[in-house]
């Protein structure tokens, strides 16, 4: 890890070049309006869903060809002080141009949060309000603990609330992906192969 005189580090004032230097590598972090969030230790369950989710989406993705999905601890630079690290993050094949070493210089089409007990303000709040600003196309919010899931689509540049039909929600930036939503909170869910060869048609 790089150091960074603790001086110079003031609260709100943090670059994205300096979140880079401050942050070592496999520290999941969030740079927020110029200030550092440090991702609290993974719950087993958040982690057991954010798996299962992360299989089927980046499975979809490469079967299409459709670009690259990124797992946790990737930053998004999406201003000179907001470099989100969303659990899931879907670039489009022809936006593979803004990957550089360490980051993604611009917003994914597609990002995912799971909500843990000391995320609820960003994810609900502050990163609703930044991924919209950046056209962010699609926002999943997964709260496991309310066992609800919010799926925001950019329209005319404003973030508008999907509900799901009959419990099934579908993807526009990901067409042909679709999920069942009580497949997040089952105890016995799915298995994530079976699930992805439905999508797939297999």
């Amino acid at each position: 890890m790089s150091t960074f005189p603790a001086d110079l580090i003031r609260e709100g004032e943090i670059t994205f070049e300096d979140f880079l230097e401050i942050v070592e590598d496999g520290q999941k972090a969030d740079l927020l309006n110029g200030v550092i969030y440090m991702a609290s230790p993974d719950n087993i369950d958040a982690a057991d869903l954010q798996s299962w989710l992360s299989f089927l989406v980046v499975g979809f993705v490469e079967f299409h060809g459709a670009g690259k999905v990124y797992v946790s601890r990737v930053a998004y630079k999406i201003g000179p002080k907001r470099g989100p690290e969303p659990d899931i993050g879907f670039v489009p094949k022809a936006l593979e141009h803004t990957r550089r070493r360490g980051f993604i210089d611009g917003p994914p089409a597609l990002a995912v949060e799971i909500v843990s007990p000391d995320s609820v303000a960003r994810d609900y709040v502050q990163k609703r309000a930044i991924y919209e600003a950046a056209g962010v196309q699609e926002y999943w919010i997964i709260d496991p603990d309310e066992e609800r899931a919010t799926f925001l689509r950019l329209r005319n540049g404003r973030f508008e609330e999907v509900q799901p039909t009959d419990h099934i929600f579908r993807s526009e930036v990901l067409p042909g992906f679709s999920l069942d939503v009580r497949w997040l909170w089952a105890t016995d869910r799915p298995r994530a192969f079976d699930v992805l060869r439905q999508l797939l048609g297999q």
